[in-house]
Formats: structure tokens, C-alpha cells, sequence
């Protein structure tokens, strides 16, 4: 269809109606002028005429009925969707599509959704739990989680929850066995449980000294793609891991695990809630965001 066509249709369909083009001008916004000029071009374009015109009348020819019984439902629908869709510019609604890594979902998301869909039952949440740096728009993810320094260029953040930080941990039953060490270059004297990133590297365990970061090396323990499971088994006495403090936390209250070398690892900020544009921000992200800060803001 010729994208001149249906903003013609539609002008002739409210000549009919209105059996006036004056009426039919001042409803659609139109100059008295170019009504009539939108309908002659309607009726060139289709090789008939449409409309009957006198000095005191305007009427349908048989085309014309013919064409407004089969177009105005047609119209009514393009008109009634649009309709809805306006209406429900400020209504939070549809799917919500958000990735996070495992600890951001299970610490920040998981415990507040019950109460963030018992609040807005017309979102449903479609939750990624997925290590990498996700393209958002390539993806088609309304937004994302992650540490506000693996963030890419562009994207527009929220802090979200409090600041994070890196234990090194180890069973009670490890460290019968081994001392533990002092300096986090003595752990090349250890079997380290390492983490493979979604890129294909080994994550190197960071630390800091008089403000500067730094990072380690190490090697001599089995290797997993999910720190959770490198965590399972530090529990079991297999080695030393670093970990997230707020994924150990449960396990170094009840004993299971050890924190070792807790000088070298300062709280760094947390993490944050990313996503493309702050234009035409859709009620649905703009809903979550605001639920999930609020809930996760850190205690003053």
C-alpha cells in the first residue's frame, strides 16, 4: 500500500460520515482546502470517484459505499489499537525482561519479586540468570544487573543494593591441614578453587594494599564456570575460593567456611541496574526500577 493511502482512507471515510467536508476538517485537524485535495487525490490514485458533491451536499457514490463497508472496520480497529495503545502508555504491563548474574539474582531480585508481581500483576518478569555482559537491545532484555564496572559505554545506571566485596574462604577441615596464608601471594602454597569467566579466561582473585588494586594468579584446584559450586566445594574441604560475602554469608555464620585474608579485601560499590535510553521509558522498567531501589537501598 502506497504510505499515502491510509491517512486518505481515513480523511474520506470522515467526509462520509460527516456528509461534510467543513465538519469532517474541523475533526481531523485539516485546512478546508486540503480535505478535498486529500480525497481527489484518494479517488485519482484509485481510478474512481468516490464522493457525490453539490453546493449543499456531499454523498457516497456506489464505489464509495462499496469501499467505506469494507474499509471502516478495518480503519475502526487501526483506530481502536492505537486507542489502546495511548491509553496504556502510563499503565506498567507486558513482559519484563531482565539478565543478572546468579548472586545479583538471588540477592537482590529473587527476595523482593513476590511483592514487586503482587503489586503489578499485569508484568510478567522474564529473569536471565547469565554471567556474560549481555547486549541489551541485540538480546531484547528491557534491562540488566551487573557490577557497575563491567557496565558498556551508553547505557544509563542505577546503583542498586549495598557495596559488595570478596572473601577468600576455606572449610575448618581444609585448614587443619593446611596453615593459612598470610599474604595473598602465599596462596601460590595452595589449591585454589578458580572460576572460568563466559569469555573464556580464568578469573584471577583481586585484592587491595594502601588503596591499590591488585590481583593474583592462582592455580592448583579444579576450575568451575559458576561460583556457587566453587563455594559447595570449599565447604567440602577441597581447597581455598573467592567469593561474593553476601554468598558466603549464611555459611561463615554457621562455621562451615572460614574468611581468611579479610585486610586485603575492602568493600568496592555494588552492583547496578543498567538499561539503553531514559527517553520514553516504558511503565513497566520504569515500575521495577524504582520498586527494586527502593528495597534494596542500603541502610543509612
Amino acid at each position: 500500500m502506497d504510505p499515502a493511502t491510509l491517512p486518505a482512507l481515513a480523511a474520506f471515510a470522515c467526509v462520509a460520515r460527516h456528509a461534510s467536508f467543513s465538519r469532517a476538517a474541523i475533526e481531523l485537524g485539516m485546512s478546508p482546502s486540503a480535505l478535498p485535495q486529500s480525497v481527489r487525490s484518494l479517488e485519482r490514485r484509485l481510478g474512481v470517484r468516490l464522493l457525490h458533491r453539490t453546493t449543499r451536499r456531499v454523498g457516497l457514490t456506489e464505489p464509495g459505499e462499496r469501499l467505506l463497508r469494507e474499509a471502516a472496520p478495518a480503519l475502526a480497529r487501526i483506530g481502536g489499537a492505537l486507542q489502546a495503545l495511548e491509553e496504556s502508555r502510563d499503565v506498567p504491563a507486558g513482559r519484563l525482561r531482565i539478565t543478572a548474574p546468579r548472586i545479583a539474582a538471588e540477592q537482590l531480585v529473587l527476595p523482593h519479586l513476590p511483592a514487586f508481581c503482587a503489586r503489578h500483576p499485569h508484568i510478567e518478569v522474564e529473569l536471565a540468570v547469565q554471567a556474560a555482559l549481555t547486549d541489551l537491545v541485540a538480546e531484547g532484555f528491557d534491562a540488566g544487573i551487573r557490577l557497575g564496572e563491567s557496565l558498556a559505554d551508553g547505557m544509563v545506571a542505577a546503583p542498586l543494593g549495598p557495596p559488595q566485596r570478596l572473601v577468600v574462604v576455606a572449610s575448618p577441615a581444609y585448614l587443619r591441614r593446611h596453615p593459612p596464608p598470610p599474604t595473598p601471594e602465599a596462596l601460590a602454597g595452595h589449591t585454589c578453587i578458580r572460576y572460568r569467566r563466559s569469555d573464556g579466561r580464568l578469573m584471577p582473585w583481586e585484592f587491595a594494599r594502601d588503596g591499590q588494586d591488585f590481583s593474583v594468579e592462582v592455580d592448583g584446584g579444579p576450575i568451575f564456570n559458576d561460583s556457587g559450586l566453587g563455594r559447595r566445594m570449599a565447604i567440602a574441604g577441597l581447597g581455598l575460593a573467592q567469593v561474593f560475602e553476601a554468598a558466603a554469608a549464611d555459611d561463615l555464620a554457621a562455621g562451615r567456611l572460614l574468611r581468611l585474608l579479610d585486610a586485603w579485601q575492602p568493600p568496592f560499590p555494588g552492583f547496578h541496574l543498567y538499561y539503553p535510553s531514559r527517553e520514553q521509558l516504558a511503565p513497566k522498567l520504569r515500575v521495577f526500577i524504582d520498586f527494586m531501589r527502593q528495597v534494596n537501598d542500603p541502610p543509612l
